[in-house]
C-alpha cells in the first residue's frame, strides 16, 4: 500500500516474510506489521489505529467509511514499518458463525500408509465440503482415526484397513463476509485470509492446555460479544450476542444527557463494575463552562450515579452470557473456567464482577508479549489483532478448495463436537 505521494520515502521496499493483519472492529480498525523468523517467532514493525465509522455490530454499514479508515490504519502501520505491504489477515466477528467437525474415511485394505494415501484422503476431505449456503473460514485437518482409533497424530508408516481425518470446519453466512472482503480490496490491498475472530482471539490469549482441557472465552467487543468453548484443541461451540460495550457507552450518554464522546471518557477513565461507598462523595463533571448559560458550574454528577448506569448494562450482558455458556452446555464441573477479552474487558472490576455473577473462575485474557508490541496495543482490546498475526505466522494447513467464495452447509450436530458437548452436559 503506497504512501509515498504524501512525502514519505520507503527505506524497505521489500516485504519477503512480512504479515500484516488487521482487525476490524465496531469502534475501531486497527492494523499490525510483523516479520517472522525462521522459527516463527515475531517481531512487530509498525500498528496503527483509526476508529471505525462503517461497522455495525459487526457488520459493514458504511463501505466508504470502512475503506477508509482501513486505508488510514494500515498507512499508519506502514509509516512506522518503513514498508509498503500489499496483502493482509482480516478478522471476521460478525454474527452467524458455525462450527462443527465433518469426518471422511477411506478404505486402504490392510497397506502401509504412505503420503499419497493422506494426500488422497485430504483430497476427499476437501471434495467433501459441500457448497449449501455457508461460506467456509477454516475447514483444518485435526486428528486422523485408524480402523475407528480416534485421536492418531501423524499415520505415516502404520498399517490400517480404514483411515480417516477430522476436519475443523468454521462457516459463516457468506454476504457479511464478501462485503470485509470487499472493503478491504477497495482499499488496494490482497486479501490473504479472513480469520474468524474466536480463534485469533484464543491463538493470542489461551494456552494449548486451556483449549485441550475446555475452556470459554467471552470476546466483549464494541458492539457484538462473541462466546466460544474450546476442548480437545478445538474451537467446538460458539454463539454470538449483538451487544457490547458501545451500549454502555449510549446508556450514559442518554442518562446524563451529555455527548457520546465525553459519555466514553467518563466510562474509561471513572467507570467501573464494582461499586464503593465512597463514590458517593467522589463528584464528575459532565460539561463545561462554555456549554453552560450564564457562566454557571458545569453539571456535575457522583461516581456512584455513572456506577449504576453502568451496573444496570452489565447486568443485562452478563445474563446474556451466562445464558449462552448454558445453551452451549458449559455447565457443571467442567464449566469452571472463563476468560474476558476485548474492549470491554478493560472496564475496572470487570472480572470479579463477571466471577460473582457467572459462579465460575474468571481471568482477563491478555495477548502473549511480541518483540516490538506497543504498550498501547498490548491490552485484552487488541487480541484479536495480535492473535491474526500468531495465526498468519503458524499458517495452519487448511482445505478449502476456494478460500473466498467456497460454501458448506451446516454439518450434522454429532461426530466429535457432538460428542464433546455431550460431555460437558454429563460433566465428563
Amino acid at each position: 500500500m503506497a504512501i509515498l505521494g504524501k512525502g514519505i520515502a520507503m527505506a524497505q521496499p521489500r516485504n519477503d516474510g512480512l504479515i500484516t493483519a488487521i482487525d476490524i472492529g465496531s469502534s475501531k480498525i486497527s492494523a499490525l506489521i510483523a516479520r517472522a523468523d525462521e522459527t516463527g517467532e515475531l517481531e512487530v514493525l509498525g500498528t496503527g489505529q483509526r476508529e471505525s465509522r462503517g461497522v455495525r455490530r459487526g457488520y459493514i454499514a458504511d463501505m466508504e467509511a470502512t475503506e477508509a479508515a482501513i486505508r488510514d490504519a494500515v498507512e499508519m502501520a506502514e509509516t512506522t514499518a518503513r514498508t509498503n505491504i500489499d496483502h493482509v489477515w482480516v478478522s471476521f466477528s460478525a454474527g452467524g458463525l458455525v462450527s462443527d467437525v465433518a469426518q471422511v474415511e477411506v478404505d486402504l485394505g490392510g497397506v502401509q500408509i504412505e503420503q499419497d494415501d493422506i494426500d488422497e484422503l485430504l483430497r476427499q476431505g476437501r471434495r467433501s465440503l459441500n457448497p449449501e449456503g455457508r461460506m467456509v473460514l477454516h475447514a483444518q485437518p485435526t486428528l486422523y482415526t485408524l480402523d475407528g482409533l480416534n485421536g492418531v497424530k501423524n499415520p505415516l508408516g502404520l498399517h490400517a484397513d480404514k483411515l480417516g481425518v477430522e476436519i475443523h470446519v468454521i462457516a459463516a453466512e457468506p454476504s457479511p463476509v464478501r462485503n470485509l472482503a470487499l472493503c478491504v480490496r477497495s482499499a488496494h490491498l490482497g486479501v490473504k485470509s479472513i480469520v474468524a475472530s474466536p480463534i485469533a482471539t484464543g491463538a493470542a490469549c489461551l494456552t494449548e492446555e486451556d483449549r485441550e482441557m475446555g475452556i470459554a472465552l467471552v470476546e466483549m467487543g464494541a458492539g457484538v460479544t462473541n462466546v466460544s468453548l474450546f476442548a480437545g484443541g478445538l474451537l467446538v461451540g460458539l454463539t454470538s450476542l449483538p451487544m457490547g460495550c458501545a451500549d454502555i457507552t449510549d446508556d450514559i450518554a442518554s442518562a446524563f444527557n451529555i455527548r457520546r464522546a465525553l459519555a466514553e471518557r467518563l466510562k474509561c477513565v471513572h467507570g467501573s463494575a464494582q461499586n464503593s461507598p465512597r463514590d458517593n462523595h467522589e463528584m464528575l463533571e459532565i460539561g463545561s463552562p462554555e456549554e453552560t448559560a450564564d457562566g454557571a458550574d458545569p453539571p456535575r454528577i457522583s461516581r456512584a450515579q455513572l456506577i449504576q448506569v453502568i451496573r444496570l448494562r452489565l447486568d443485562h450482558w452478563m445474563d446474556a452470557v451466562a445464558k449462552a455458556l448454558t445453551e452451549l452446555g458449559y455447565v457443571g464441573p467442567v464449566g469452571r473456567q472463563v476468560v474476558l477479552t476485548g474492549g470491554g474487558a478493560e472496564l475496572r472490576g470487570i472480572a470479579d464482577y463477571a466471577q460473582g455473577v457467572l459462579g465460575r473462575s474468571v481471568r482477563i485474557g491478555r495477548p502473549r508479549t511480541l518483540s516490538g508490541l506497543p504498550d498501547a496495543h498490548s491490552g485484552p482490546a487488541f487480541a484479536t489483532l495480535v492473535g491474526l498475526a500468531q495465526v498468519a505466522a503458524a499458517n495452519p494447513a487448511e482445505l478449502r478448495p476456494f478460500a473466498a467464495e467456497q460454501t458448506i452447509h451446516r454439518p450434522q450436530p454429532m461426530g466429535l463436537v457432538g460428542k464433546m458437548m455431550a460431555a460437558f452436559k454429563s460433566g465428563y
